[in-house]
């Protein structure tokens, strides 16, 4: 889904999984276990002039200013309000999701703001790398700042999905703008693209680069959970949109496993 945001199913699937975000301790925990994590890494990247997280970030960025680049949607912003409304209204992404948007009351994820705000008092600029398009920044900002998130008043640090030429759904070329200004401390989101480039990748070739980075995870690289959507369903049926919502589910049904598949990687 182009905006950031899910497949917005009305199935059992999309209800059990919005429910599990809105409800259940279990993930507030997690996203709170996460930004703490993150906090303690901050400040060892701060005391470590080589630290970077951005695999952009070439030669000695020791001379530059501090930075974490944060995702927005299911990191920063919690959109799950959006995703009960089209459950109980029937509907299907991406109906309503401009308006969402634009209403600029998604709450934060829990432990989000206390990250970025401790991330700000100690120096660090906090960048948000989003894949919602360009006309909706300005809304994206309202949102941001209403919760009190910090905003640097002297640098872009909003980057949307088409603001520039070359910046599209691919995060790569953002993180590169923001790393030939600061040195990346951590990489926050919920989908794999939010630290590599991965789109149209496979479940095995995900699986492969996920392992190839297990050093990052936790360290440099601060994963959010996110069980509504993202690229790893999309992979699950082979980013064919053209397929319907039976065969979708078709084909994400063979994904399980049973046990019988041998031993796991």
């Amino acid at each position: 889904m182009l905006a950031g945001c899910g497949s917005g199913n009305t199935s059992l699937e999309g209800l059990n999984a919005t429910l599990w975000t809105q409800r259940s301790a279990e993930y507030r925990a997690s996203t709170e276990q996460a930004y703490r994590a993150a906090s303690r890494m901050v400040d060892q990247g701060l005391a470590d002039p080589e630290w970077t997280a951005a695999p952009e970030q070439e030669g000695d960025p020791g001379g530059l200013p501090p930075a974490v680049i944060l995702d927005v949607d299911e990191t920063v912003l919690d959109n799950s309000p959006y995703q009960a409304r089209i459950i109980v209204e029937g509907k299907e992404y991406p109906e309503g999701w401009d308006a969402w948007v634009r209403e600029s009351s998604a709450p934060p994820v829990p432990g989000a703001l206390e990250f970025t705000r401790r991330a700000a008092r100690r120096g660090v600029t906090v960048f948000y790398v989003t894949n919602r398009d360009a006309p909706l920044e300005q809304a994206t900002e309202r949102n941001l700042e209403s919760l009190g998130f910090p905003l640097a008043a002297d640098v872009d640090v909003l980057l949307m999905r088409g603001e520039r030429d070359g910046w599209g759904s691919d995060k790569a070329s953002r993180r590169a703008h923001v790393a030939s200004t600061h040195r990346i401390l951590i990489l926050a989101g919920d989908d794999l693209n939010d630290f590599i480039s991965v789109s149209g990748a496979s479940i095995e070739e995900r699986d492969r680069l996920e392992a190839e980075y297990a050093s990052h995870w936790g360290v440099k690289w601060i994963m959010l959970p996110n069980p509504i959507y993202g690229s790893w369903e999309r992979a699950l049926y082979g980013f064919d949109y053209e397929l319907s919502s039976e065969q979708k589910r078709a084909r994400k049904q063979e994904g399980l496993k049973t046990g019988e598949e041998g031993p796991p990687r």
